[in-house]
């Protein structure tokens, strides 16, 4: 896991046992975070003598009275360092208000200006100032960064995300009381989604009122696991790449053949698709829950079964990936015997145009090998299927309906999709679901996996 936020400074003498600590319990990189004008060097020389420590240099809006050009000169030459990499921790406190809001406003331009000069992210702290924050930011032209330990609401995190920002969120969300940050923590959609100590403050459940160290990073992850339906195993991932992502540093895995999430195995073995859809993930990034489903080229029966292991040991295999499954219908039968003869269980997420693909009824062929099927309705009609879905075969709609007939005598488990957009009608799509006696589910728009 990665600490995007704390201020190892202020632990002095007692640095690398909080270090050691840390990588003891699953934290192996941090992001030291300057606040004033004395902890701006010392962020840096710690960032030189621990490999695993990234800096960012800036000015607390606490101490924005003291920022002046000899400062905002000793950040531009420091921010060349190869260990800084980001500026912050910027923005605005009206909370307690330690420095005036006019001179808040003028020192938060300030580092924005330099930020945008040489090309960095930005941390930025605000408090009970969303507002004139978002006005600055906007007018800065700055997209490029993380809303540290958020505290705003559901709707102010939209308009932070809308405008290209990272929401991070930090022990707080193990607090009792904190119902508004944990709403929050359940909408921000994966590839927006960062966690922090903000070390030594705000010591999560269930050592709140303690000093707080990066090593209690994983209470905040644990309570994100729960409150997002997800492993902890999944959120140290997604969050892991999203510092990377945001901060650029360390590796990024190239596209994956298979992942998982939970306890299931998913085989991504195209990237092709007959539909361009409007609300499809992959037009949006490379990235789901933490894997990047980009392949580099698709991949063999070979290469997927070595890669699955021994399937009894997911609750189900599935066929889905950032394209249409039936693209590769012989793989598919190969891959999908292989597991069931070894005890696993199978399903394909499908747009359900696997017999216009194919030329033929397709599925008595793979009757025995699917224990259950996800097929993508997405409308109540064709004129809307084919407005939101582009598929690249005119009579795509009237042959999914079709499929999904089909589908019912020849795998036991039958459910049909959609996407909740405002175009399209989900209770129209509910009652043809059950017309066609098949399960029904609901995919909420942006949220994948």
């Amino acid at each position: 896991m990665i600490d995007s936020h704390c201020h190892l400074e202020m632990f002095e003498n007692q640095i690398s046992d909080v270090v050691r600590r840390a990588y003891d319990a699953g934290v192996n990189t941090f992001i030291t975070v300057s606040s004033d004008k004395e902890s701006i060097e010392k962020a840096v020389k710690i960032s030189e003598q621990y490999p695993m420590v990234y800096a960012s240099i800036g000015i607390h809006p606490h101490d924005a009275v003291d920022l002046n050009e000899e400062i905002l000169k000793k950040i531009f030459e420091l921010t060349r360092h190869p260990k800084v990499i980001a500026v912050g921790e910027i923005g605005l406190d009206y909370h307690y208000e330690n420095s005036p809001k006019d001179v808040q406003q003028k020192a938060f331009i300030c580092q924005l200006e330099l930020a945008k000069e040489v090309g960095l992210p930005v941390i930025i702290h605000s408090r009970e100032a969303f507002e004139d924050t978002m006005k600055i930011l906007k007018e800065s032209g700055i997209k490029n960064g993380v809303m540290h330990c958020f505290s705003g609401n559901v709707n102010q995190a939209k308009k932070a995300i809308d405008h290209g920002f990272f929401i991070s969120i930090s022990g707080v969300v193990t607090f009792k009381n904190a119902k508004k940050i944990k709403e929050v923590a359940k909408f921000v959609p994966d590839e927006y989604l960062i966690i922090e100590t903000d070390a030594p403050y705000l010591a999560p459940e269930p050592l709140r009122g303690k000093k707080n160290e990066p090593a209690f990073l994983i209470y905040v992850a644990k309570a994100l696991a729960e409150l997002r339906g997800v492993t902890e195993e999944d959120i140290e991932r997604i969050t892991t790449v999203n510092v990377k992502r945001l901060f650029h540093i360390g590796n990024l895995q190239k596209g994956e053949i298979i992942y998982k999430i939970r306890d299931t195995l998913y085989l991504n073995i195209t990237n092709r698709c007959t539909n361009v859809c409007k609300f499809c993930i992959r037009f949006h990034t490379d990235y789901v829950k933490g894997h990047n489903l980009r392949l580099e080229r698709e991949p063999s029966t070979k290469e997927l079964i070595e890669a699955i292991g021994d399937p009894k040991s997911y609750k189900e295999v599935v066929f889905c990936g950032y394209g249409e499954p039936f693209l590769r219908l012989d793989l598919i039968k190969e891959v999908a015997k292989w597991v069931k003869d070894r005890g696993g269980k199978v399903r394909i997420n499908t747009n359900g145009q696997g017999n216009l693909i194919h030329g033929r009824k397709i599925l008595p062929e793979l009757e025995k090998l699917i224990d259950s099927i996800s097929i993508s309705l997405n409308a109540p009609d064709k004129e809307t299927y084919n407005k939101i879905c582009n598929p690249v075969y005119p009579d795509a709609y009237d042959a999914v309906i079709d499929f999904i007939k089909d589908a019912k005598k020849y795998v036991p488990d039958v459910r049909v999709t959609v996407v909740d957009m405002p175009e399209v009608d989900i209770k129209k799509c509910e009652i043809f679901a059950k017309s066609l006696e098949v399960k029904f589910k609901v995919r909420h728009l942006n949220q994948v996996g």
